[in-house]
């Protein structure tokens, strides 16, 4: 086998590999573990609240002394909004949670669209609600998230009266205070026009302060995304340390995914995050805390009964006193990402070749204030990446040409040895002769890795590209034509990958072989095509655009070097042996 039909090889198998460990391999799942009902439980849903309560010790236990405390709380439940033109969001009084969190700006998978919601409902009735309060003491923690909370606001104005509560607009401060003449609960919501608000939250027991957090619970995310509990994750970023990220799988404490596990600090932030939004907290002190575990959300389908995981976590602190931090929560846009204070640029994963992926998004970000419509922006990309690549492709065919001039020579030499087996010391000697050749005609034996290098240079703006269009904001929901409804999602009908196989197998018939390669190896480059084709069939339609434009171009490029530059068939260098 010649050296540049191994090369070839290596980096297909480097290819399939790599797709195969991020596509497919998963750990075994656990099973789902019912939760108990037992007040003796310390990781109980509380029956009053549907939330889970926290095992994670985030504070001391109640002080013995007892402060006179006056007993606040509503008549009933009510629901508060909050708008802006990024987002509309629902607050119960009833624990002063989360009910609703739309954005705006992007669609669900509803017919008709509607706004996003990234608050997975069905999941937290049973388990708990997103902003709901964490402490150490389970009955303190139930009775906080189970009480019927007072309700004031300030606007840009001023005071808001009873009668605007009900559906206020940004920038707006919401006040959320309880008791029950022992614990006191008071939340602070400060909202800004961006996805950014600020939350102060204090707790106290008897007039003592209490450490507390603020908990996502009930899952989080897009739920139409295929496998969305996997996409889920809980992430957090210590000084000096890259961005972590931990699944519902590595949720929770060792041997027990439903009891909170608390992550050592300090961290400079944490929260979780799907494959294009993210609900991000940043501390504004040193003394911040993450726990994270898995709950299960139980439910019925077609009369069979199901489970799936939630990931779940709460931000905050582990010594008395009030809370005080930011969050983030929206998309995973780089622009916006970079503005929080410390940077969550992170969020957004492009993998190894970041820098390139960075490259390529920003390239598509600039064509794209030109071209409206993303699929055209990627051709419009691909054309000028093809082109710039072209003078390595000349220079390929051209030392190709050179090894073709010796093909009938090596095939002497191989055809003398091929009786051997790779083992044998005899081998040795073919190798000799062909580095014998190599200098009688002042050719470089790396040239005949010359065919191979366009396709090498192209391997990382791939993977780059791919880690792009798969994970970029921009690209979700994008549009291309006809029945391209969604560039970072797959083809549904398989078309694009398909005419991506047939161009890439057109464009391997027309490149020249080596003339010194086997045939039988010949037939089993030409099946690359359809081992490309395989693994794009599940990748983004955005990628096969990429592809399947490349190809088009690589067929006309190489139209133009063989009729400008021929080289000589297989025929004539057998005839040229015979002589």
């Amino acid at each position: 086998m010649s050296d540049q039909a191994r090369v070839v090889i290596f980096f297909v198998l480097v290819i399939l590999m790599t797709f195969i460990w991020v596509k497919f391999f998963k750990p075994p799942e656990p099973p789902p573990q019912r939760q108990s009902t037992q007040a003796t439980s310390p990781s109980a849903p509380t029956e009053s609240a549907g939330a889970p309560r926290a095992t994670a010790k985030t504070g001391p236990k109640a002080p013995a002394s007892h402060a006179k405390v006056t007993v606040v709380q509503a008549e009933g439940e009510k629901i508060f909004t909050v708008e802006s033109p990024l987002y509309r969001v629902e607050f119960s009084n009833r624990g002063a949670v989360v009910h609703s969190w739309a954005l705006k700006k992007y669609l669900d998978e509803e017919t008709p669209p509607r706004p996003l919601d990234i608050v997975n409902a069905p999941s937290s009735q049973e388990l708990g609600w997103p902003f709901s309060v964490m402490l150490s003491d389970p009955q303190l923690e139930s009775d906080a998230n189970a009480g019927l909370y007072q309700v004031t606001a300030t606007g840009a104005s001023g005071s808001l009266p009873e009668s605007e509560l009900s559906d206020m607009q940004a920038p707006v401060m919401l006040t959320f205070h309880w008791s029950n003449g022992h614990l006191d609960v008071t939340k602070k919501l400060s909202f800004e026009q961006g996805y950014r608000l600020s939350i102060d939250q204090s707790v106290t027991l008897d007039g003592a302060p209490l450490a507390s957090g603020v908990a996502w619970r009930g899952g989080f995310g897009d739920r139409a995304i295929r496998n969305a509990p996997q996409l889920v994750a809980v992430f957090y970023r210590q000084p000096n340390a890259s961005l972590t990220l931990a699944q519902y799988k590595k949720l929770g404490t060792p041997g027990n995914q439903i009891e909170p596990f608390e992550q050592p600090g300090p961290l400079e932030f944490a929260g979780l995050e799907d494959q294009f939004f993210a609900a991000a907290f940043v501390p504004d002190s040193s003394d911040f805390a993450l726990w994270h575990w898995t709950q299960w959300h139980h439910f019925t389908n077609n009369g069979q009964e199901l489970s799936e995981p939630e990931a779940e976590m709460a931000a905050g602190s582990t010594a008395p006193g009030p809370l005080k931090m930011r969050a983030f929560i929206g998309p995973k846009d780089l622009g916006l990402l970079r503005q929080m204070r410390p940077s969550l640029e992170g969020l957004v994963n492009f993998g190894w070749f970041g820098i390139i992926a960075k490259a390529l998004l920003f390239a598509l970000q600039w064509l794209h204030r030109y071209i409206p419509n993303w699929g055209w922006a990627i051709i419009v990309l691909t054309l000028v990446i093809n082109f710039a690549l072209f003078p390595l492709k000349v220079k390929s065919f051209s030392s190709m040409k050179e090894m073709q001039k010796l093909a009938p020579e090596m095939r002497a030499i191989q055809d003398r040895y091929k009786k051997y087996s790779m083992t044998d010391p005899r081998r040795r000697k073919m190798q000799e002769e062909m580095n014998e050749l190599y200098q009688k005609h002042g050719v470089n034996p790396l040239s005949q890795l010359g065919g191979c290098l366009p396709m090498v240079v192209q391997l990382p703006v791939w993977w780059s590209l791919w880690r792009v269009l798969t994970g970029a904001i921009e690209l979700r929901h994008a549009p291309w034509i006809l029945w391209i409804h969604d560039l970072s999602v797959r083809d549904p009908y398989y078309i694009l990958p398909i005419a991506m196989a047939i161009t890439m197998y057109l464009m391997t018939k027309m490149t020249p072989q080596n003339a010194a390669i086997d045939p039988s190896q010949q037939k089993m480059m030409a099946l690359m095509p359809l081992a490309f084709a395989l693994f794009f069939f599940t990748y983004a339609s955005g990628l096969n655009l990429y592809m399947f434009t490349s190809n088009v171009v690589g067929v006309g490029q190489q139209w133009y070097l063989n009729r400008t530059s021929p080289m000589p068939s297989r025929s004539k260098f057998k005839n040229k042996k015979q002589q």
